[in-house]
């Protein structure tokens, strides 16, 4: 599995090399990735059915407990077939949609190290890796979105998704960490087998909490859906991938990850159900008054996602069951009807949707893939969606609580989402045909095929259940709902309550979709409420806090280096005053400090005298070099307490700063103005506070009691685990490498600061 996990991100990595070397067919071999990725998984169908899974452990870093462990059982086969599955369809479709495309190659490459990512957050078996694949998955889709970055909505679009799904994953991060702490694993598959652990946990309300941010954010749950609308801006492979069977998906997956582990309780349920059902219906409603295909695509897919928290959160057999099932339907017929939107807009050049009409004139294979499509989304019988739908009416009319309730949020959003589909799916192809509709001709094959398999597919598996039944749907059932699970998917459940609302739902969506027309003017009618919504109130937040960075940046970060070291030592002094406030307990021994001697005496004479010339000269140079004298003594002071690495590397360090200080300060221009005495009394009290201070605080660590574990530890397993017989240098090189890695990057970042400041040019206008 971990080969499959990489192999998006080898082919993402390799791009300019296959690009080079294949120019014409690289299309093509990208497209073979996701197909052979596909088939791979379908071949291991059989060995997770029921309850079965696969575990493949690999090694990479046991001391904190992060493995590149994958976990292959029914939730993830679902996703990981979705993924590879519509991958390969988008793959192709794009290799017609961009054709040509200057950038062509870079697409794929995002579109790979995407694929790549999702593969890596459902089939990931430790929340550390999950989390790494996680943000993969907002980079990625990043780039993606913002693809057309010569446009600014793009950009703007772009940088709000990244901005919401980012953060979610931060906060999300956090709930991972608390979630190790207190089962001590981060393996999923353990959590899996001790879930008590975490809901008897005095933090499990905070967890949930924490975790619900990563998977609202990703999975644009109200207040945070704003940011899919927007990214409607992308090219139409990436909203089909990314948008209909992927990434938006991604928070689903985690809820249903999480289902046996933290689900279950009250403030699980309940919360999960009050935020699906507001989503769901919040944004099917908003779907009614948008006029712009993937506007209405956008608006239809945040409502399928509050759908799927909505079971999720119900946590009953049928209503997981109803979320396995939506799950994929809504794959088969949102991809499809994605990728028939970019076939409108390829072939007509609007995406208007009142502008539309008598396509299937001239495309009838689409018409016919959208007809499928729209018909599913809407629950007729025979469709894979008319499934799903019954499964959900059976959960909601069965739920132990506020049922009625419930199943009217329910059905009002499933009667929205009918005309939506409609609208998609039929408005644009049914009719005489309209003027924009003229120019359009049959589009190529790698267009429309796409469209008419997941058509067949959702038809198919609609027609006979049994073909996903027991190796897809069921596997699912029992992964989110922690135990096996015996149920079963039939046509026909007779005459009753639950085909009574189904039909109820076709026959008022059929009548809304006649009498509701979309229009731009119904759409504007709702930009009244504008400055309610939660995007407005974002950005107004936004705006705001970026006035205060930039009266607080104005104020601290003003230009001048000596007010920045004055802020820093102002601000430690009132944090070590504080720690001082509450008294200072010193008590020195005269009889244990030693004689002060000849050699100490010169030395500290020596770096009293170059302090004074520091603090009165007016020549940069011999500030410098006093500066200099002042670290050279300190070299000193270490030699005689038998600390000669530190001698050394204290020497080096000093002179390499005073060569390039001295370099720097030639191509500065000359120091013509000189502190008044109010500044220098101002600095020299703040100097002397804080002198004092640290004094203070010095003497105080003396007096406290000499622990030597640490040093002991290094002292005895130098040698023995790192061959080494100077500590000091198996402490820096070894037991503290990263540590020594991340200082010299920032000696190197110094040194080419510096470099650059001597070929800087102060006076432009003066010509060497």
């Amino acid at each position: 599995m971990i080969l499959a996990v990489l192999l998006g991100f080898i082919f993402a990595i390799g791009t300019p090399l296959w690009r080079r070397i294949l120019f014409k067919t690289f299309p093509y071999l990208y497209s073979a990735v996701p197909v052979l990725l596909f088939i791979y998984f379908v071949s291991k169908l059989p060995e997770i059915n029921g309850s079965n899974f696969l575990i493949e452990t690999n090694s990479w870093i046991p001391q904190l407990g992060i493995d590149l462990n994958f976990r292959l059982d029914g939730l993830s086969m679902l996703f990981s077939l979705m993924i590879t599955g519509i991958g390969s369809l988008v793959f192709v479709y794009t290799s017609y949609y961009l054709k040509g495309h200057i950038y062509l190659d870079r697409f794929y490459a995002y579109l790979s190290m995407f694929m790549a990512s999702m593969l890596g957050v459902v089939l990931s078996d430790n929340l550390i890796t999950l989390f790494i694949f996680w943000e993969l998955t907002s980079i990625s889709s990043f780039f993606l979105i913002g693809f057309n970055n010569e446009e600014k909505v793009s950009r703007k679009s772009a940088m709000t998704a990244l901005g919401i799904t980012g953060l979610g994953g931060l906060v999300m991060l956090a709930g991972f960490v608390w979630i190790g702490s207190v089962s001590g694993t981060y393996s999923l598959t353990e959590l899996m087998n001790q879930p008590e652990v975490l809901k008897t946990h005095s933090g499990y309300l905070w967890i949930l909490i924490l975790l619900f941010v990563g998977a609202f954010t990703k999975s644009a749950q109200f207040p945070f859906h704003f940011w899919l609308p927007g990214a409607m801006k992308a090219p139409t492979p990436v909203s089909t991938y990314l948008h209909s069977a992927t990434m938006v998906k991604a928070g689903i997956f985690l809820l249903a990850r999480f289902s046996p582990i933290l689900g279950n309780t009250p403030e699980w349920n309940w919360t999960l159900t009050i935020v699906g059902a507001v989503t769901m219906t919040y944004a099917a409603i908003h779907s009614l008054f948008r006029n712009d295909l993937k506007s209405i695509l956008a608006y239809s897919t945040i409502s399928a996602l509050g759908i799927l928290v909505f079971l999720i959160g119900l946590g009953t057999e049928d209503a997981l069951l109803g979320a396995g099932l939506f799950i994929l339907t809504h794959a088969l017929y949102k991809a499809a009807l994605f990728l028939i939107t970019g076939i409108i807009d390829h072939e007509t050049g609007t995406r208007e949707v009142s502008r539309l009409s008598g396509l299937q004139h001239k495309m009838m294979p689409v018409a016919i893939a959208g007809y499928i499509a729209a018909l599913s989304s809407a629950g007729v019988p025979f469709f894979l969606g008319f499934l799903s739908k019954e499964v959900m009416y059976e959960a909601v009319l069965h739920f132990p609580s506020a049922a009625i309730v419930l199943t009217l949020l329910a059905v009002l959003t499933k009667i929205c989402l009918l005309v939506a589909g409609f609208w998609a799916g039929i408005k644009p192809f049914s009719g005489g045909i309209s003027d924009d509709a003229q120019a359009a001709k049959m589009p190529s094959p790698r267009l429309w095929v796409p469209t008419v398999l997941l058509g067949t597919l959702s038809v198919a598996f609609g027609i006979f259940p049994g073909l996903v039944e027991k190796t897809l749907i069921l596997p699912v059932l029992n992964s989110m709902a922690g135990y096996e699970v015996d149920t079963y998917l039939a046509l026909w459940h007779g005459f009753n309550l639950v085909l009574l609302l189904s039909l109820l739902t076709l026959v008022l969506g059929t009548s809304l979709f006649f009498y509701w027309k979309p229009s731009p003017e119904k759409f504007q009618a709702t930009t009244r409420f504008a400055y309610l919504s939660p995007e407005n109130l974002v950005l107004a937040f936004g705006n705001g806090f970026q006035s205060f960075a930039e009266r607080w940046t104005a104020f601290f970060q003003n230009g001048y280096l000596r007010n920045y070291v004055i802020t820093i030592l102002l601000f430690l002094s009132i944090l070590v005053g504080y720690r001082l406030f509450s008294g200072v307990y010193i008590y020195l021994d005269w009889n244990q400090i030693s004689e002060i001697t000849t050699s100490e005496f010169i030395v500290v004479s020596l770096m009293v005298t170059s302090i004074v010339f520091v603090v009165l000269s007016k020549s940069r140079t011999t500030a410098i070099v006093a500066l200099g004298v002042i670290g050279f003594a300190n070299c000193l002071f270490f030699l005689y307490y038998s600390a000669p690495d530190l001698a050394m590397t204290q020497f080096s360090i000093d002179t390499l700063t005073v060569l390039l200080f001295m370099l720097v300060l030639f191509k500065l221009p000359l120091n013509k103005t000189f502190s008044s005495p109010k500044i220098r009394i101002r600095d020299a009290i703040i100097s002397l506070f804080f002198g004092t201070l640290i004094a203070i605080l010095a003497l105080e660590v003396f007096e406290e009691p000499s622990v030597r574990e640490v040093s002991d530890y290094y002292a005895g397993n130098a040698y023995i685990l790192a061959k080494g017989r100077n500590v000091v240098n198996v402490i820096l090189v070894d037991f503290r490498g990263f540590d020594t890695m991340v200082e010299t990057v920032v000696l190197v970042i110094a040194a080419i600061g510096v470099f650059s400041l001597m070929y800087l040019n102060l006076n432009p206008l003066k010509k060497d």
